[in-house]
């Protein structure tokens, strides 16, 4: 796998989007092609060799090719954007929409992410070793497709709305997550390591969301059914089972209604 590498060397003013960066539009490029790759910093169009260093050369497709950036990039946008194969490590904090409407191979976010992160994701995976903002893996706004494959990984807490219109794949948070998670749902499935504040599963028709730590209000839509021992993400526990939302129509499989599952671990 070739690497290449971009570092930041003037910070833009604006709010720069880099839908670009990633192994799929480096591929088969040169270190000089790929500074030529165009951006956008508000409404002027221009390129990546502007704001980056770029070293080595990408491989000969996405798949052999391995993007590194560096330095400040907190006002950076679409990093990673539709990516469907080979790597992407971002050493720093970086704005929106990294991942969106990815398809396939890995990114590594050392820092935070912003919000949008992993829009419409169907598949490969995304680890973010801080945290992450609002609408991870959730549906571009005004859409109904969220996230359908793939897996996303936060070690760190996950701000609000994640998973929202999650249709598949698997988000797992180490941390706690702010309010609505995986509301409108119609599957996939929600790790919360941490606490939840409140609005789980809102409209959710099917998937299921795990909650280790506390919930501070549970939606009325739920009903308990019992209590179950479920070995989740490598670890044993007890959880009290709940589903709904019962204010949803839900279709049947085999004759019988479909929920959506919440587990609270006891």
């Amino acid at each position: 796998m070739e690497t290449v590498t971009i570092t930041m060397k003037n910070a833009p003013a604006l709010y720069l989007e880099a839908d670009n960066v990633s192994p799929d539009a480096f591929a088969g490029k040169k270190a000089a092609q790929i500074a030529e790759l165009s951006v956008h910093e508000g409404n002027t169009t221009s390129t990546l060799g502007k704001y980056f260093d770029v070293s080595g050369d990408a491989g000969a497709t996405a798949a052999d090719t391995k993007v590194v950036v560096r330095g400040d990039v907190k006002k950076v946008k679409y990093l990673g954007f539709k990516m469907t194969a080979g790597e992407l490590v971002i050493e720093g904090t970086a704005d929106q929409y990294v991942g969106a409407w990815m398809k396939g191979g890995k990114i590594l976010a050392k820092g935070d992410i912003g919000a949008f992160a992993a829009t419409a994701m169907k598949g490969g995976e995304l680890t973010v070793e801080g945290n992450a903002g609002n609408y991870l893996g959730a549906a571009y706004r005004g859409d109904w497709r969220g996230m359908s494959g793939g897996k996303i990984l936060v070690k760190g807490n996950a701000g609000s709305d994640i998973g929202m219109y999650m249709l598949g794949g698997e988000i797992i948070v180490n941390g706690n997550a702010d309010v609505h998670v995986m509301t409108h749902a119609e599957g996939g499935k929600t790790i919360i390591k941490g606490n939840a504040a409140s609005k789980l599963g809102g409209q959710m028709v099917e998937g299921t969301i795990f909650v280790f730590g506390s919930i501070e209000v549970m939606m009325p839509g739920f009903k308990p059914n019992g209590e179950v021992e479920l070995e989740v993400d490598g670890t044993k526990a007890k959880f009290a089972h709940f589903i709904g939302d019962m204010g949803e129509r839900h279709k049947k499989k085999k004759g019988v209604v479909v929920y959506g599952n919440l587990y609270k671990k006891i």
